[in-house]
């Protein structure tokens, strides 16, 4: 037997809802076990630097932090030596950010605690920790495409 369309969309609104609790507080204990020693505002900030320097604008919009809290947040990092400013070489009007190595030292550590802590915490609760792993690197793939089709 088929429910009816408003059910289906009530029960998926449901599981949306509790796949969202879950994942805060998913990020919350990775955050914790990954000891950054930084607010979270500041490590989505070097998270945002990791690839590439950039802009304040494309800061706040990767990070969604509102653009004088990025440039607060870059003054901190900066005086903590986590990254550096420059003035853009294609336009002089332009300062970039990027990591430094001890900011790049900084998230690779807390990552390898991070993902130590989360893989103690499968072998210790789940069957097959690889494949629980895959099916929710899966399912998160799916999840972000259907919200972010451009990204791939």
């Amino acid at each position: 037997m088929h429910l009816p369309p408003a059910r289906d969309e009530q029960r998926i609104e449901d599981a949306a809802r509790g796949l969202l609790r879950g994942i805060g507080r998913l990020s919350q204990a990775l955050f914790r076990a990954g000891e950054f020693g930084l607010p979270r505002s500041h490590t989505a900030v070097l998270d945002a630097l990791e690839p590439r320097p950039r802009r304040v604008t494309e800061i706040a919009a990767y990070t969604g932090l509102a653009q004088p809290r990025v440039t607060v947040v870059l003054q901190e990092l900066e005086e903590r030596g986590l990254i550096e400013r420059e003035r853009c070489s294609r336009d002089r009007r332009v300062v970039e950010a990027s990591l430094t190595p001890a900011g790049a030292e900084l998230l690779e550590h807390a990552r390898q605690r991070m993902a130590s802590a989360l893989l103690e915490g499968l072998r210790t609760n789940v069957d097959d920790p690889e494949r629980a792993v895959g099916l929710a690197r899966d399912a998160v793939s799916t999840l972000l495409h259907a919200v972010e089709p451009e990204v791939s």
